[in-house]
């Protein structure tokens, strides 16, 4: 920072561990006045057809297949190599094109009018409104894809829509900004800025609703931040993903989907696999296939074109994993194959590491790792395998592998978290469009982020109410006076006769 002068903060490249970039938040004037331009526009964006909204975001999306080049390239520099990277455009391409075909089924369906069931002299009507400036705080794991994962939908309900992506993983959102710019319509109520967390704090004073993706102890800041304000706020954060391996699955398929859903992006997935559950009867052969699996996978080193693991991300990353690992092996833990991280070049890279000996006293059983971490655990019966994935705070998602997709299903409707994915892992990004999830326990709070439901977090209902009839008066009517009382009818009972002296 520059005496007198703007917050100019260094972002350290994960790959070779240099800080050779750098971004400059916007002050708290210059953040109030770009908010108040988005509001503005976003009057008229609001109030348009939504045909208008779906052609202008259609050409967006047309000027990020062009973008896909310099898109993917940053975002393969901010994430170390990441193959997500390879996707990312094309998945918020996919993203924008999926909600231009099914925003308007959605919306027409959430329209309601009718007649009062109660007074049938009232007709109703909804009117959705959307909520006029969405913020958005986006995290470092996968930067350009969880960016715009919120933006999208907003956008097309009507909203304007100001990201702030992760100061660890920024250098995505120049070349996302001239796609932006080539649809003018759209820059007009879309916009990304660079910040850190002093930036994110003083976005949350200039939105009404906010989505935030990031981890536990930063989603209850925010959301205590929004509480104060009083403003709607959707939080995804951590996750301590269980898998459940049945004594009948097949077990070469389980540890390729296992590995897979623990290693991919390094384990730096909301969803990545981070408890293993194994019947005891395949207990030992299960971790052989894994070990031997495992220990085929590279890491992008020193080609960062050539491996399927890149570094820690973030730095500290690489500091909380080495200390649950150290917890683990302290509590009696056993490294079958893996182990802490090191230093090659300038990132800090970690192989993928698998435990067995394991147990919920260790932190890296407890809490998120967000690391390549496999730790295998027995059970005997299948009450003992939901209790221990039922043993966590978190909830996001899950999975089961079994002989039979029918004892899959089972399974996994006792197991508490939003997402379960059956004979394989790693399914959840194939909800998106279909299907709306709620997190358990800490892993978020609000409604659905994807399927048909989500576009409706941006909107306000209103019922539009319409009396038919003469008002009713505010006078009380008068009161009937109350029905003379009746005489009671004379009785027509004979007297009781005399008893005689001395009967008894």
């Amino acid at each position: 920072m520059m005496p007198n002068g703007p917050r100019i903060l260094p972002v350290r490249n994960p790959y070779s561990g240099e800080f050779d970039y750098e971004i400059t938040p916007p002050t708290p004037d210059e953040l109030a006045g770009i908010c108040d331009r988005l509001r503005a526009a976003q009057v008229k964006w609001g109030a348009a057809p939504l045909e208008h909204r779906i052609e202008v975001l259609s050409r967006w999306a047309d000027e990020l297949d062009k973008a896909y080049g310099p898109l993917s390239a940053a975002d393969y520099t901010d994430t170390g190599g990441c193959l997500i990277s390879l996707m990312s455009p094309r998945i918020v391409a996919g993203s924008v094109r999926a909600w231009a075909a099914d925003a308007p089924q959605v919306l027409a369906a959430a329209a309601r009018s009718g007649t009062s069931s109660i007074a049938a002299s009232i007709s109703f009507r909804t009117q959705l409104v959307p909520y006029p400036l969405v913020g958005v705080i986006s995290p470092w794991n996968g930067p350009l894809m969880l960016s715009m994962l919120d933006p999208v939908p907003a956008l097309f309900a009507g909203s304007a829509v100001i990201v702030k992506p992760s100061e660890v993983a920024p250098r995505f959102t120049e070349p996302l900004l001239e796609t932006i710019r080539a649809v003018p319509e759209l820059a007009e109520v879309l916009t990304v800025i660079t910040g850190d967390g002093q930036t994110g704090q003083e976005l949350i004073g200039q939105v009404d609703m906010l989505c935030f993706t990031g981890s536990v102890p930063n989603g209850r800041k925010v959301a205590q931040a929004c509480a104060a304000r009083l403003i709607p706020v959707y939080l995804e954060l951590g996750g301590k993903d269980p898998v459940i391996v049945t004594a009948s699955a097949d077990l070469d398929q389980a540890a390729t989907a296992v590995l897979r859903g623990a290693a991919f992006g390094t384990g730096q997935v909301c969803f990545s696999i981070e408890r293993i559950y194994v019947h005891e009867d395949v207990h030992d052969e299960f971790v052989d296939l894994l070990v031997r699996k495992a220990e085929r996978i590279r890491l992008n080193y020193p080609d960062i074109g050539d491996g399927e693991i890149g570094p820690f991300g973030f730095d500290r990353q690489a500091k909380i994993a080495d200390e649950h690992l150290a917890d683990a092996l302290a509590k009696g833990a056993v490294i079958r194959t893996g182990g802490p991280s090191r230093q090659l070049g300038g990132g800090h890279f970690m192989r993928p590491t698998v435990l067995t000996e394991v147990n919920h006293d260790m932190l890296l059983m407890q809490e998120e790792s967000f690391a390549p971490f496999m730790p295998v655990m027995r059970y005997r019966t299948e009450d003992e395998a939901v209790r221990l994935a039922n043993d966590t705070h978190y909830g996001l998602s899950a999975a089961v592998l079994a002989g039979t997709a029918e004892e899959a299903a089972r399974i996994g409707e006792r197991v508490n978290a939003g997402t379960v994915s059956l004979q394989d892992t790693f399914l959840t990004l194939f909800k998106t469009r279909d299907i709306g999830t709620n997190s358990f326990g800490d892993s978020g709070l609000g409604g659905d982020r994807t399927g048909p439901a989500s576009i409706l977090r941006f909107l306000r209902k209103k019922a539009l109410m319409t009396q038919s009839a003469p008002p009713a008066p505010l006078a009380r009517p008068p009161i009937p006076a109350p029905p003379p009382a009746a005489p009671e009818p004379a009785s027509s009972a004979a007297p009781a006769p005399a008893t005689p002296e001395g009967d008894a």
